[in-house]
C-alpha cells in the first residue's frame, strides 16, 4: 500500500460523509428495533468500484451510540488492518471482506443475530414458507448456510461469500442472517422486514396449528410485486433519518 492509500485509510475524517450517515443511521435503528446483539454485530457498506474498500463499524462500540465519523475506513486486502491499534474485529474484517470482493451487488451486508431470524436459523429446516405478505416478499431470494464451521475468519468467510449469489438474504445456521444490496436503504428495508417476517412465523409455530401456506404461484407473483413497488425501500430509510434528526441527530457527527 502506497502513502496516500494509507492516509485515507488511516484517516478519521468524514470522508464518505454522506455513505457514514446513511450507515450511522442503519446502526441506530438496528438498536431501537432491537435487532442486534450487544456489541456482536456488524455492518459494511463498500465504498470503491471493487469493493476492497469499505466502512465498517469499530470494534466494541454499541449500536445505539455508533456515529459517521466512527465507521473505519479499511481495505480487504489489507492485513496489517487488524494488527491497528484500532483495529476492526477480526470475523467481521474477514467476512465482510470476503463478501464485498466476490459479490457484485454486495455494496451494502448488514449482519446481525436478531431474535425471529436467529430463531428461524437454528431449525432443522430454516426456510422461511409464505405465510404472509412479508415473507412472501422473499420468495426465492433466500440463501441458506446449511455448514457453520465457525466464527466466520480465512477459509470460513470465502465459504461463505461463495455462497451469496445473487439473493438479498442469507441465513446462517446456527448463526443468524445477513442483508446483503448495494444501498444502505434497501438493504435495510429487507433485513428490517426478514426479521418482521420469521417473527411472524415463529410466532405462527408457537400456536401450533396448522399454517396456512399459500401457493408458489401466489409467493411468486406477490415477490414480483414487491419488487416492483416504486420507491419503497428509499421511503422508509428517508423517513427514519427524519426521525433521528429529529430526536437525535448525534448520529450525523
Amino acid at each position: 500500500m502506497n502513502p496516500a492509500q494509507t492516509a485515507i485509510l488511516d484517516s478519521p475524517g468524514m470522508d464518505f460523509e454522506q455513505e457514514r450517515i446513511a450507515l450511522a443511521c442503519a446502526f441506530r435503528w438496528t438498536a431501537r428495533f432491537d435487532m442486534h446483539e450487544s456489541v456482536a454485530n456488524h455492518f459494511s457498506l463498500a465504498v470503491d468500484e471493487a469493493g476492497t474498500k469499505f466502512l465498517m463499524n469499530p470494534r466494541g462500540r454499541h449500536f445505539s451510540r455508533i456515529k459517521a465519523s466512527e465507521l473505519l475506513l479499511l481495505d480487504a486486502e489489507d492485513e496489517q488492518i487488524v494488527e491497528r491499534p484500532d483495529a476492526p474485529d477480526p470475523t467481521a474484517w474477514a467476512l465482510h471482506g470476503a463478501i464485498h470482493r466476490r459479490v457484485r451487488h454486495a455494496r451494502c451486508v448488514l449482519h446481525v443475530h436478531s431474535r425471529y431470524a436467529t430463531a428461524l436459523a437454528c431449525l432443522a429446516d430454516p426456510t422461511l414458507p409464505p405465510v404472509d405478505l412479508n415473507a412472501m416478499r422473499f420468495w426465492g431470494r433466500v440463501t441458506i448456510d446449511a455448514d457453520l464451521d465457525g466464527m466466520g475468519l480465512d477459509d470460513e468467510a470465502e465459504r461463505i461469500a461463495r455462497l451469496v449469489g445473487d439473493k438479498p438474504i442469507l441465513v446462517l445456521r446456527n448463526h443468524g442472517v445477513m442483508a446483503i444490496g448495494e444501498t444502505v436503504a434497501r438493504t435495510f428495508d429487507d433485513l428490517y422486514y426478514f426479521e418482521r417476517a420469521c417473527s411472524t412465523y415463529i410466532t405462527a409455530l408457537q400456536t401450533g396449528r396448522e399454517l396456512a401456506i399459500v401457493s408458489d404461484r401466489v409467493a411468486a407473483k406477490t415477490a414480483q410485486q414487491w419488487r416492483d413497488y416504486p420507491n419503497f425501500s428509499e421511503d422508509h430509510f428517508r423517513e427514519l433519518q427524519a426521525i433521528l434528526d429529529r430526536d437525535d441527530p448525534s448520529y450525523r457527527r
